[in-house]
C-alpha cells in the first residue's frame, strides 16, 4: 500500500510543492513531508529516519540539492524534478535515478510512481559529483569516430555517418547513412554513453537513432510512435511509451 511509504518533497516553490503533494495523495501516499531549501533538507535528514522516496528539485533557493546528498548519503529512491535536459537527463539515467521534467506531466508522474513501486527495494547508485559536474557545465566529451572490423581490415566510421545503432542476436550493430552494417565491440548501453545525446536518442531497449537520419514519424498503437530511419529496413523502431514525452522534447 502507498500509505506505508514515507515521501519527502524538496522544492523551493511552495505552490509547486503543494500541488505535487496533492497529486501524490491521489495515488494513495499519505505520509508526505514538504521541505523548501537545502538547509531544511539537511536538518530534516539529520534528525529523521530516511524516507522511502524523495522528490527533489535540483536548483533550490539556497543552492543545489546535491549539497544535501553530499552531507547525508542516502539509500532512499530519488526522483529529481528538473528543468534541465539532455546532458543532465543522461546522467540521471546512468545513475539509476528517475527524473521528471517541469512542468510535470501526469503520465510521466504515474510512470515514475509505478517504477518506484517495482523497484523501491533497489538502492540508488548515485554519483553526486558526476551530476554536479554535468549540471555546472563541465565539458563532456563524446566519441567522434568508431573503429569497426571488416574482414581483415579496420574501417573508421565517423559519428556523422551513423544512422542508428541496434541490438540483435546478442550483438550490437552500427547502421551507416551509406546503408552498411557493422558489428561493434560495445554494448548498446555503452554506445548510449558514447554518443552525443543532442544527436542520438535511445527510443527503446534495442535501438538508438540519429536525429539527421529520421525519415518520418507516425502515431503507433498504445500511445507509442513509429520512427522510419532512411535506408534502414525494420519495423522495430518504436518509441516505447515511457519515452515518448522525452523523445518529443528531444526533437525540439
Amino acid at each position: 500500500m502507498m500509505k506505508d511509504f514515507r515521501v519527502v518533497i524538496i522544492e523551493d516553490e511552495k505552490p509547486a510543492a503543494r500541488l505535487l503533494a496533492r497529486r501524490l495523495d491521489r495515488f494513495g501516499f499519505t505520509d508526505i513531508t514538504l521541505l523548501h531549501s537545502v538547509a531544511q533538507g539537511k536538518a530534516w535528514l539529520a534528525s529523521n529516519p530516511e524516507p522511502d522516496l524523495i522528490f527533489m528539485d535540483i536548483q533550490l533557493s539556497d543552492g543545489l540539492s546535491f549539497e544535501i546528498l553530499e552531507e547525508h548519503p542516502i539509500s532512499s529512491k530519488l526522483i529529481f524534478t528538473t528543468a534541465y535536459n539532455e546532458f543532465a537527463l543522461k546522467a540521471f539515467k546512468h545513475n539509476s535515478i528517475d527524473y521528471l521534467l517541469k512542468p510535470i506531466v501526469d503520465e510521466e508522474l504515474e510512470f515514475a510512481i509505478h517504477k518506484f513501486q517495482k523497484n523501491h527495494q533497489v538502492n540508488t547508485n548515485l554519483d553526486v559529483q558526476q551530476l554536479r559536474s554535468i549540471l555546472l557545465g563541465e565539458e563532456h566529451k563524446y566519441k567522434a569516430r568508431f573503429n569497426v572490423r571488416v574482414g581483415q581490415q579496420i574501417k573508421i566510421i565517423s559519428v556523422n555517418d551513423i544512422a542508428c545503432v541496434y541490438s540483435e542476436n546478442k550483438g550490437t550493430y552500427l547502421f551507416s547513412k551509406q546503408g552498411d552494417c557493422y558489428l561493434l565491440d560495445y554494448s548498446l548501453d555503452r554506445m548510449e554513453e558514447l554518443l552525443d545525446p543532442k544527436l542520438f536518442f535511445r527510443i527503446n531497449r534495442g535501438h538508438i537513432i540519429g536525429l539527421e537520419s529520421i525519415s518520418s514519424i507516425a502515431i503507433h498503437s498504445n500511445s507509442r510512435l513509429k520512427v522510419v530511419i532512411k535506408g534502414f529496413q525494420s519495423d522495430a523502431c518504436i518509441v516505447s511509451r515511457e519515452r515518448v514525452v522525452e523523445f518529443k522534447n528531444w526533437l525540439e
